[in-house]
């Protein structure tokens, strides 16, 4: 695809991050399932966030929200990495790149906005099993998107 434009780019993000985020979301229910995560951590975020701006929602309309914020996390994000990622890689190259990308944007969060507001601790003082099950969540958000835009730009 050559000469591809900005928004082009964004909307190839958008849809990579959409679709990144349920296998990523697979990895994180199959994690929760084997007792490694406690509470789902955008269920928490979602919590968190509700709970500071002070909003009654029942548990239906709060799995909701979580659902829309963190496929709406996941596809900005697509976005973002699409939008920074110039050319058409090989799908080995765009697969590195999106580890990468995903380990940058557990890192931004669970290391920074989400311990900064005070929603779950940094990385250090949390639970091991969690970490590790989203570092590898991310790790499959990123590998997807990756191939995704880079199956997209051929």
């Amino acid at each position: 695809m050559a000469n591809i434009t900005v928004f082009q780019k964004l909307e190839q993000g958008v849809s990579a991050g959409l679709l990144a985020t349920i296998p990523m979301t697979a990895v994180m229910v199959a994690a929760q399932h084997l007792g490694l995560v406690g509470k789902a951590p955008p269920a928490k975020i979602t919590d968190a966030m509700l709970d500071k701006a002070d909003v009654a929602a029942p548990p239906s309309e709060r799995r909701l929200l979580t659902a829309l914020a963190h496929f709406g996390f996941g596809a900005a994000s697509g976005a973002l990495f699409s939008a920074l990622r110039p050319g058409r890689p090989s799908l080995a190259r765009a697969a590195v790149e999106g580890i990468a990308f995903g380990t940058a944007v557990w890192g931004a969060s669970y290391a920074g906005w989400v311990p900064a507001l005070g929603i779950m601790p940094p990385p250090t003082r949390d639970r091991k099993d969690r970490q590790l099950s989203m570092v590898i969540a991310h790790w499959v958000f990123g590998a997807a998107v990756g191939l995704i835009v880079a199956a997209r730009r051929r």
